[in-house]
């Protein structure tokens, strides 16, 4: 049964001798999945992870300067108006712009990048919104 004797041969042998090494070695997807080189990359210049967080800096400075002048009420006045308006939104298949966000924080005389070329999260590509919304309402 010489059969028999090479099957148990190739189980014996370890995958890990069958796979390439080296600098010519290739990524397994089976095994790994695929990559991300977003997730691999490092903030390319010190200031970029300041800049990712800018906004959240800023409102931090502003409660800081709003309570050493008119004291613990007004921060927390302006914080559950913030978490009010976040919750208003559209269905989740439309993008919501949160215009009432932007004038809470008087950003909405400001012209940014996003106003002239656009956030790359709201493309312009609509979802289906029977799927949308009963992935939202969790029935799916």
């Amino acid at each position: 049964n010489s059969r028999g004797a090479s099957s148990l041969w190739k189980d014996s042998i370890p995958i890990t001798e069958f796979s390439a090494s080296g600098p010519f070695e290739g990524h397994d997807l089976l095994r790994r999945g695929f990559t991300s080189v977003k997730n691999e990359l490092l903030p390319s210049h010190p200031l970029e992870l300041s800049e990712k967080n800018f906004q959240l800096n800023q409102d931090k400075t502003n409660f800081d300067t709003l309570r050493n002048i008119q004291g613990l009420h007004a921060p927390l006045k302006l914080r559950m108006e913030f978490r009010a308006v976040k919750q208003v939104q559209r269905l989740p298949f439309l993008h919501s712009s949160n215009i009432a966000l932007d004038t809470l924080r008087g950003n909405d005389e400001c012209i940014s990048f996003e106003d002239i070329l656009n956030d790359p999260s709201q493309s312009e590509v609509m979802g289906e919104p029977h799927m949308m919304m009963e992935y939202k309402l969790g029935l799916l």
